[in-house]
């Protein structure tokens, strides 16, 4: 049964045929005996029309927050930066025909829950406000499975009049799943009311739904939420720390720095990595000490962070410390120090990025000249004119371009150069 079914949904994947009911029913159906891959599979099939499949039926709390700091300096026009990615189905959402409504709806009270669940996502979706009174009599029956599924699909409608229902539910259901994904839908709704519901659930017992309760609060990004995820800095769990560290950085109010200095000093290095990518959000240069201290750190991937941390921050102050880090062992973070001075423009750092000119990495080389084109400080006139003799093109290309942004002659557009050093938060 699951060869045809699979070649089923690859055909809808691949061709976008209209939906129709007897597609609908007939996947449904084979669905209830299928395992995990193949309903995800089918998730993206039958709803990706317009909109994205976003998180696993396996945990409607998961879309957990993945910050991506992608700095991509562009000399000659472009530029860089970072955020949190949360994919999501809702966007351009596509109406359906109602015949192929009601197939789904015949599946909202399914045994099975991968097809309730996706019944409960595409009805709240395409459904119309008419689904509010369905997923709110879900929410509210005996069954926990069907009570998880209401939460679903309050959070997929986003509508308004679901957030008492919902909080309530988040303070007093005895399911954890239904817990959670009461969080998980107070989050899609992003509205500043439920933000009392989700700091009592960050004392919650069960740990995924204080890690959903924080990635709300962060989606919410009210800087009332502060001082409550503070309290999250120390819960026991890391999963649940990272998520707290995620959404002070989405909140990115300056009363967090204290906080996330703290932070910094985790036990946990892809805390302290998040905790990096937080002050870099946030901007302010009272994080300039504690990311400074990061760049001592152990492991590469936040010494890394807390460099690009430091060129979003873009103040002299953090030169100094930069420079030092010219000198990492590791060549992406030397990279990346030169693309974060690059940064910052600041003259003193026109000496320590001549001296890179000769780093035996030629991506070394030609972020540093760059970096010092974007000085535009004459005393780098020498070493870039040297390095325009550099044995690999892209640092000859960099020098060329630098010492005309020097010279402020920037019109020659076959000068092309491209610095991409990148970074990657993981929760």
């Amino acid at each position: 049964m699951i060869a045809p079914l699979l070649a089923s949904l690859l055909f809808v994947v691949q061709n976008r045929p209209p939906l129709d009911s007897a597609t609908v029913a007939r996947v449904l159906s084979q669905l209830r005996t299928s395992d995990s891959t193949v309903c995800a599979l089918a998730g993206e099939a039958l709803t990706n029309y317009g909109g994205f499949w976003g998180h696993a039926f396996a945990d409607p709390g998961m879309p957990m927050p993945q910050p991506m700091p992608t700095p991509m300096p562009m000399p000659g026009g472009g530029g860089g930066g970072g955020g949190g990615i949360h994919v999501g189905m809702h966007g351009n959402t596509r109406a359906m025909d109602p015949a192929v409504l009601r197939a789904f709806r015949a599946g909202i009270r399914d045994d099975n829950r991968c097809v309730r669940n996706i019944a409960a996502r595409v009805l709240g979706n395409h459904g119309g406000s008419g689904m509010y009174d369905l997923f709110l009599e879900l929410l509210r029956d005996a069954r926990a499975d069907l009570r998880e599924t209401g939460a679903l699909g309050l959070g997929e409608l986003e509508d308004l009049r679901g957030i008492n229902p919902l909080s309530d539910a988040l303070g007093r259901d005895d399911s954890p799943a239904v817990r959670m994904t009461a969080a998980w839908a107070l989050g899609e709704m992003e509205d500043k009311v439920a933000i009392d519901a989700l700091t009592r659930a960050l004392g919650d017992r069960a740990p995924e739904v204080r890690r959903t309760a924080a990635w709300a609060l962060g989606e919410i990004e009210d800087a009332r939420a502060v001082r409550p995820l503070s309290v999250a800095l120390s819960d026991p769990v890391v999963e649940v720390r990272l998520v707290a560290v995620w959404a002070l950085g989405e909140i990115q109010d300056a009363s967090a720095v204290p906080l996330l200095s703290t932070a910094t000093k985790d036990r946990d290095p892809s805390v302290r990595q998040q905790a990096a990518w937080a002050l870099g959000e946030i901007e302010k240069v009272e994080g300039i000490a504690p990311l400074e201290a990061l760049l001592r750190d152990p492991v590469a991937d936040v010494r890394k962070t807390a460099i690009w941390a430091l060129g979003e921050i873009e103040d002299g102050g953090a030169v100094p410390a930069l420079a030092g880090a010219l000198k990492d062992s590791d060549p992406e973070v030397r990279v990346l120090s030169a693309w974060a001075l690059g940064e910052i423009e600041d003259g003193q750092a026109v000496e320590p990025l001549v001296a890179v000119l000769k780093d035996t990495d030629e991506e070394v080389r030609a972020t540093a000249a760059w970096a010092l084109g974007e000085i535009e400080s004459p005393r780098a006139r020498d070493g870039l004119t040297a390095a325009q003799r550099d044995e690999v093109g892209s640092v000859r290309r960099a020098a060329t371009w630098a010492l005309r942004q020097i010279d402020d002659n920037d019109d020659d557009h076959h000068v092309r150069v491209r610095v991409r050093p990148r970074v990657k938060v993981k929760p």
